[in-house]
Parts: structure tokens; C-alpha cells; sequence
């Protein structure tokens, strides 16, 4: 090695004494940037999915209604510290001619602008709430706000996580907050909007951060993608736009890890690895199972997606996602143009969708909500997983209550639960699935013409009745509390407002009754007081019910036993018809053991 090369300075840094520079090619590499800080939006136009905050920001720079304080709230990842920052330069923009004023439009790099985005600007000044909670720390912050900007216009300091701070600090930025020196501006981010005082958030102008949309980050992802020369499949894409959760940061880690994950390369049966997800296609099977009640090959499938390494309660999670992208497909079509989609969710969702009633989609989505936290808490998640499969594909058979009414009012029998034995289990869903079309099952779903001549209504009782039958809530309440009887004939009903009731009310009895019966009804209101209402009538029933209890010898024996129990309800139960009823004393535990039970009758 020569004295030339033995001096040749690293980087134009000269070389220490007694040690030869390193050589060029021995030069280190520039350390690696995680996606998420090398693509840092560094102005407005760079942010996504923020376009309300930015036109408002806009307006008041160009008006010069500046307020001197901003709160900044949102989900983890969505760019609060980083519209912070922005919005720090955006206040101290200069050229380097000197000119400039406050603005969003920051087409090329201040005087200020580079040491504002690397967080090294003498005036541009963040503190993490979290690790400063205390009141000397505000102290701080106090006493220097008092001097003027060393180079910028305006001395900005930027607080994140706000809420984090104490009772006594947010109480000492009180004053300072409303009425700040002229050159000094405050921004705060905090993810716990609910934790900050009314009385700091009425100082400041308040920015909700909204999640980004997945097909914006699908976008996003896309554009990285090619800038970074990576091959990413589609559905990929959309699979980590679902598991970011509209966080931007999120999207950009579970990309870099993808990207790590599959050599250069991301593909959907990466990205499933990575995240612990189940396949969607098999998801989508898991699906048309239990919608047709086979529980052979759910069990089946749960066990395939287990054996591959997915988590019990992601599958019923996901399970859980797509019987509601099912539901709004059905609800609405143009939910299918969603980018987020993959294709095979789009068309047989769609398919879906047009057999299986709301009713039976909203019944699975309740149980299974309800499951995912018994799989998550179980200590053998794949028996509890298998059971709320068992559980759904049974509730798949039944009728919905209406439809049970219906059925026993026509005299058609019942079924009495569980998956029928006979059915197909092939890849296609049939017109035999479970309430998925009126094709299915035809004994719950008798055509019933609107009018119905031969109704006859013989009580006043009897047309509430009707009304909760036919599920006009509103009317059967105000029949209930709002109007006394004054005279019933078939075909004439007189009646008497309480002082909270409707004028209206007799006419929309009449329209009613007569699209129920087919026949003219004449409802009046009457000037004469009338009997009580049902609702008093129930209620006078019951406090006889309750002091008919109380004066039981066996009652007044358990009381006086247990000093302090009460009675907490009365129920008159006939074990058969012709019987005569027998009332029931239930303590508190009792009632509560009957309330869950009916629970979970619900379910099935």
C-alpha cells in the first residue's frame, strides 16, 4: 500500500493518525430505511386520506385565521405526528430569498424546511407527553415560550400523546394556552381524544384524523411497490390494507415484512404466512358449510386451516368478515367495485348474497361475534372453535321467530334442528341451503295476502295484538299507553287520548285495521274519560300480583328469615293447559339463571 493510498480520506473526513484511511470500496453501506420513514409525507399533497383537515388548513392560511393551537386525534399510524410536522414547516416556510408567508403549498424546500422534518430545529421543539408527564416539564415549556424565535418565524411546539400527561400539567398549560405570545404556536396529537379536558380541547382547534380507506392504501402500496421495483400481487395488497386497519405506518411495516418475507416477492400465500391467516378461498368454504348446515365438513375444514397454522379465532374472525361483506353485497350491490375485495370474495359473495336472506346473516354474525371471545379465552381454542361451528350450522336449520309464528298459525310442522344428514356437500351451494331462499324451505314461508276478510277481532286486546304481530311497534305502544277504551264493537272503536297521546292516532288505526282485515273499521276519538290504559291496567296488575306474594305465609316466612331479601319477581306459570296457574317466587339468582337460559334459546 503506497502513501497515496494510505492517506486517500474517507468520505473527504481525513484519517486518523497511526491508522490508514479505509479504502472506498470498503466503505460501509448507508444503513437501511424502513418504508414507513423513507416514504414520510413531507408536504399536504403527500398525506392520504386527509382531505377535509388539508381544504381547512388550506382556507385559514390563505385568510390568515390562524388559531394558535391545534389538536390532532386518530388511530396509531394515520399521520398525526407527521401533519405536525408539515404543518411546523408550513408555518415557518421561507425561501431562501427571504420571502414567503404561512402556507400549505410547499412546492421546493425552505431555509427551514430540512430541519424541521428531522426534528432538529432550534425552534420547532417535540416532547413525548408520555415520558414527560409532569408538571416541571410544562414548567419548561412556560419559561421559554416567553423569548422570541431564534431563526424562524414562529416557535412551535409540538406535544404527542398528549393525553398522557397529569392532572397538574394540563392545569398549568391552561393560561398560556388561551393566551400565548404571538410568535409561539402549539399542535398536539394523542390517539385518547376522551382522556384530554374539555378545558384544553376548547383552547384548541380540533383535527379527527380519519382511517385511510383500504382501497386509498391499496393505492399507496401499489405506488411503493413500483418505486421499490417489487412484485405484489393484488390480492396481497388488499390483504395487508385489511390488517393494517386504515394505518398507514401499519400498511408500510406489514409491507416491508412481507416483502423480507417473500424475497422481493409478495404474493397472497405470503402474506397469509406471515400474518397467520387463513386462506380466503377456504374461509369462503368454511362458509357455504355451515350455511348448509353440514357440520362434517366444517369440522373438515376448521381442522384443515388449523393443521396449516392459522389461529382458531382468526378463522372465525374471518369467518365473521365475510358473512358481513356478504351482508353488503345484499344490501348494497355496489359495494362490489371495492378494490379491498379479492376476486373470489367479490363473485361468490355476490352469489351469496342473492340466497341467503338478511335474517340468517345477521343470526350468524351474532353468534359468531359471540364466539370469537369464548375461542379467544378457551384454553383448547379448537374444541370452543368447533363448537360455535356446531352451534351456527344448527341455528342455520331453525326459524327465525316470525317464521315459527307463521308456521303454527298454518299448521305446518316445524323442524326441530340440526343438520339434515341428506344433504349435499359439494363445492356448490345448492337451493336446499338452509333459509336461503323461499325455494328452501316452503313450509315456513306460506304466501299471506295482505287483507284477510275472515279475521275477526272480538277486544280492543285483541287489535294491540295484531298490531305487535304485524311489527308496527310504534302503534301497538301508543294503543298501549297513549289511548283509553271508551266502547269496541266489531268495527267501531271509540277512544280517549291520554295528555301525552296523538290526534292522529285514529286515523292511522284506520288505514291500519283496514289493510289487516280487509274490512271498513270506523275509529273516533271521544270526549268521554274511558277505561285505564293496558300499560296501567299491566302495571296495576302486576302491583296486585306483587302484594299478593308478599301476603303468603310462605313468603312472609322466607322474608322474615333472611332479613333483608326482596322479592324481585313474580311469575305465573301453567305447567298444561286446564291447570290452574301457579305463581313462581324467583330470588335474584334465579332470575338471572332464567335470563341467561332465554339467552341462549335465543341462539338456537
Amino acid at each position: 500500500m503506497d502513501d497515496t493510498t494510505a492517506g486517500t480520506p474517507l468520505n473527504d473526513e481525513p484519517a486518523l493518525p497511526g491508522f490508514p484511511a479505509m479504502p472506498a470500496s470498503a466503505a460501509p453501506a448507508s444503513p437501511y430505511r424502513v418504508l414507513a420513514r423513507k416514504y414520510r409525507p413531507k408536504t399536504f399533497d403527500d398525506l392520504i386520506g386527509q382531505e377535509a383537515m388539508v381544504r381547512t388548513l388550506s382556507n385559514a392560511f390563505e385568510t390568515g385565521r390562524i388559531p394558535q393551537a391545534w389538536m390532532l386525534t386518530g388511530v396509531r399510524g394515520v399521520g398525526k405526528t407527521t401533519t405536525a410536522r408539515i404543518l411546523a414547516r408550513g408555518l415557518n416556510y421561507q425561501k431562501a430569498d427571504g420571502s414567503g408567508a404561512p402556507t400549505i403549498h410547499m412546492p421546493e424546500l425552505g431555509v427551514h424546511c430540512q430541519a424541521i422534518m428531522e426534528s432538529r430545529h432550534v425552534d420547532v421543539l417535540e416532547m413525548d407527553a408520555a415520558s414527560h408527564t409532569g408538571i416541571d416539564d410544562v414548567r419548561q415549556i412556560i419559561d421559554g415560550i416567553r423569548y422570541s424565535p431564534v431563526a424562524a418565524r414562529y416557535k412551535v411546539y409540538i406535544i404527542d400523546e398528549v393525553h398522557m400527561l397529569s392532572e397538574k400539567a394540563f392545569n398549568a398549560f391552561l393560561k398560556t394556552l388561551e393566551e400565548p405570545p404571538p410568535h409561539a404556536k402549539f399542535i398536539f396529537a394523542t390517539t385518547e381524544i376522551r382522556k384530554v379536558p374539555v378545558t384544553i380541547l376548547s383552547r384548541c382547534q380540533r383535527f379527527d384524523l380519519r382511517r385511510i380507506e383500504a382501497d386509498k392504501l391499496v393505492a399507496h402500496l401499489s405506488r411503493i411497490c413500483q418505486s421499490e421495483g417489487v412484485k405484489a400481487d393484488a390480492e396481497a395488497l388488499a390483504a395487508i390494507a385489511r390488517a393494517a386497519e386504515g394505518s398507514a405506518r401499519d400498511s408500510l411495516s406489514l409491507m416491508d415484512q412481507a416483502i423480507a418475507h417473500g424475497a422481493g416477492v409478495v404474493t397472497p400465500d405470503t402474506v397469509r404466512d406471515m400474518l397467520g391467516l387463513a386462506d380466503r378461498t377456504q374461509v369462503i368454504d368454511l362458509f357455504e358449510a355451515v350455511m348448509r348446515g353440514d357440520v362434517p365438513a366444517a369440522f373438515a375444514g376448521l381442522r384443515s386451516q388449523y393443521d396449516a397454522g392459522a389461529d382458531p379465532g382468526v378463522i372465525l374472525s374471518d369467518l365473521a368478515a365475510f358473512s358481513h361483506i356478504v351482508t353488503r353485497l345484499k344490501l348494497i350491490p355496489e359495494a362490489a367495485r371495492d378494490p379491498a375485495l379479492s376476486e373470489i370474495e367479490r363473485t361468490r359473495g355476490t352469489d351469496y348474497a342473492g340466497k341467503l336472506s338478511v335474517r340468517t346473516l345477521s343470526r350468524a354474525w351474532q353468534i359468531l361475534l359471540k364466539g370469537i371471545p369464548e375461542v379467544q379465552a378457551s384454553n383448547r381454542p379448537i374444541a370452543a372453535a368447533e363448537m360455535v361451528l356446531v352451534r351456527l350450522a344448527y341455528a342455520a336449520d331453525l326459524p327465525t321467530p316470525d317464521e315459527a309464528l307463521r308456521a303454527l298459525k298454518d299448521g305446518a310442522s316445524l323442524p326441530e334442528g340440526g343438520p339434515a344428514p341428506s344433504r349435499p356437500s359439494g363445492p356448490a351451494i345448492s337451493g336446499t341451503m338452509a333459509l336461503a331462499t323461499s325455494q328452501a324451505q316452503p313450509q315456513l314461508r306460506p304466501q299471506v295476502p295482505q287483507a284477510e276478510p275472515t279475521m275477526r277481532l272480538r277486544r280492543f286486546e285483541d287489535v294491540v295484538a295484531l298490531a305487535g304481530e304485524k311489527r308496527e311497534i310504534v302503534l301497538k305502544a301508543q294503543l298501549e299507553r297513549d289511548v283509553r277504551l271508551v266502547r269496541f264493537e266489531e268495527g267501531r272503536i271509540e277512544l280517549s287520548l291520554t295528555e301525552t297521546g296523538s290526534r292522529t292516532i285514529a286515523n292511522d288505526l284506520t288505514r291500519a285495521l283496514q289493510q289487516w282485515t280487509g274490512e271498513r273499521w270506523m275509529v273516533a276519538l271521544s270526549s268521554e274519560e274511558g277505561q285505564q290504559t293496558l300499560h296501567e291496567k299491566a302495571v296495576a296488575a302486576e302491583r296486585e300480583r306483587r302484594e299478593g306474594a308478599a301476603n303468603h305465609p310462605l313468603v312472609q316466612a322466607v322474608l322474615s328469615k333472611f332479613p333483608g331479601a326482596q322479592i324481585v319477581n313474580v311469575i305465573e306459570r301453567s305447567e298444561k293447559a286446564g291447570e290452574d296457574a301457579e305463581t313462581e317466587i324467583l330470588g335474584e339468582e334465579d332470575a338471572a339463571a332464567a335470563h341467561e337460559t332465554e339467552e341462549d334459546d335465543d341462539l338456537f
